[in-house]
């Protein structure tokens, strides 16, 4: 791809993770995206076949677990909801958190992306720290808590002063470590 359409391609990524925050998918228009962007509407189907193939890429997330390895056993889930914080209040994950979690309940793209992170980065990251073969169903625990967290936390907004990082890493990290590494019923 040339290297104006590759900028032109992030520069439509970029505007609609701005516009999908902003607005939520349903009510962002490819009219509004094309137009932050700077460019003709009729480049996002040619770049991306369409809104939802956009909105999927522009909601692709790594989460980027640290390396547990050398981390204590009885840390592992508090080194987690550590590594969340920081991951979604360090960076641009934040705005495509919140884009993801607030439209996943509504759009049928949202919870493919979000299955999609479940099954494609938090499963085998469990399955590298308990070696379990039930990883799917602590991933699957795990990611209650974490989806729950980060939806009060960032499209709710609930305030640190409500509940500060360092009491949700203590209380929802024993909760993650349970779940990594207590038999399962």
């Amino acid at each position: 791809m040339a290297k104006d359409a590759q900028a032109t391609r992030d520069r439509l990524v970029a505007a609609a993770r701005a516009e999908f925050s902003r607005q939520g998918f349903e009510r962002t228009t490819v009219r509004e995206i094309a137009a932050a962007a700077g460019v003709n509407p009729a480049l996002i189907n040619r770049y991306f076949g369409g809104k939802e193939r956009l909105f999927a890429e522009a909601v692709a997330i790594e989460i980027d677990f640290p390396d547990l390895s050398r981390t204590p056993r009885g840390d592992i889930g508090r080194a987690l909801i550590r590594h969340f914080f920081a991951r979604w209040d360090g960076g641009d994950g934040d705005d495509v958190l919140r884009v993801l979690i607030g439209t996943a309940a509504t759009n049928d793209e949202g919870a493919a992306r979000i299955r999609d992170i479940l099954s494609g980065q938090i499963e085998p990251m469990v399955a590298r720290a308990t070696g379990s073969d039930r990883a799917r169903e602590r991933a699957c625990l795990i990611a209650t808590q974490i989806l729950g967290l980060a939806y009060v936390r960032y499209v709710l907004a609930l305030p640190d002063t409500d509940l500060p990082p360092e009491t949700v890493s203590e209380a929802v990290g024993e909760t993650i470590q349970r779940y990594l590494f207590a038999p399962l019923p």
